[in-house]
């Protein structure tokens, strides 16, 4: 039997399909994601943001000791340096500012993620260390974009959607002076990494490393949160030492306990 001529007039019905999969795939996928949210929020910059006043920089990579780290926006201006990370999420948010992991919630289905404020912490740090700034001339803004909503009290620079434009226009101090900003700008784009598929590719590998890394580290059975080594001070196991939660007394969970 020749399937040829069986296969081809399906082909010929159905072949607009095969594009369409991709496309869909590729829209589903976090880059696509990812990519979305980074430029909702850099519209909503250029739109709502005087350029004469706020200078918005895009996907900056910058060398670490230990590899790169990738930050997505870069807002420069005399009321101080908004470092920018985005989220672009759905379903119901859960979360901490103190807390190493938050919550997704999509319906029945819940899942972790890495609390996006110690994320944005390494940012924060290697541009203070790049540009010798201080901790009130850097802030860290955490933008939520994408159909999520809050279910537990945020902090003021963790915004949803346009509200991280109100928390940067609150911010009406002066803590630079016109020539500090020109400076900053030019070292910013002097010290990032070309942004290159070699730079971005090499940055991924990195990230896979980190987070490998925290996966074989063991958790809290409990919170999912660090644990220490912490000593039996009483009774007849007094002086042996075991894995206990860092959050206690909040939390008194125990690596091995049944």
């Amino acid at each position: 039997m020749d399937y040829t001529q069986v296969l081809q007039p399906l082909f010929n019905t159905l072949w607009y399909l095969i594009p369409l999969a991709i496309i869909a795939a590729v829209i589903q996928s976090p880059w696509f994601k990812g990519k979305a949210g980074e430029a909702v929020v850099n519209f909503s910059a250029k739109l709502f943001l005087d350029k004469s006043r706020y200078h918005l920089i895009k996907n900056v990579t910058l060398p670490t000791e230990d590899g790169s780290t990738q930050i997505d926006h870069i807002i420069v201006s005399r009321y101080g340096v908004f470092v920018v990370e985005t989220k672009n999420m759905k379903g119901w948010i859960f979360g901490g500012e103190k807390q190493r992991y938050w919550t997704q919630k999509i319906f029945k289905h819940s899942q972790k993620f890495q609390n996006p404020l110690h994320q944005n912490y390494k940012h924060v740090k290697t541009l203070q260390s790049l540009l010798g700034l201080g901790n009130e001339q850097v802030n860290s803004l955490v933008v939520f974009v994408g159909d999520s909503t809050f279910k537990t009290p945020m902090p003021k620079n963790v915004t949803y959607g346009g509200g991280y434009i109100r928390f940067i226009k609150t911010h009406d101090e002066e803590q630079l002076s016109e020539a500090e900003v020109q400076s900053i700008i030019d070292a910013i784009q002097s010290g990032r990494l070309a942004g290159t598929f070699k730079t971005h590719r090499q940055h991924v590998a990195h990230v896979k490393q980190i987070v490998a890394k925290k996966e074989s580290e063991p958790r809290c059975p409990k919170c999912q949160g660090e644990v220490v080594k912490r000593t039996v001070k009483r009774g007849e196991n007094a002086g042996k030492e075991f894995l206990g939660c860092k959050a206690f007394p909040k939390c008194r969970g125990i690596v091995g306990a049944s």
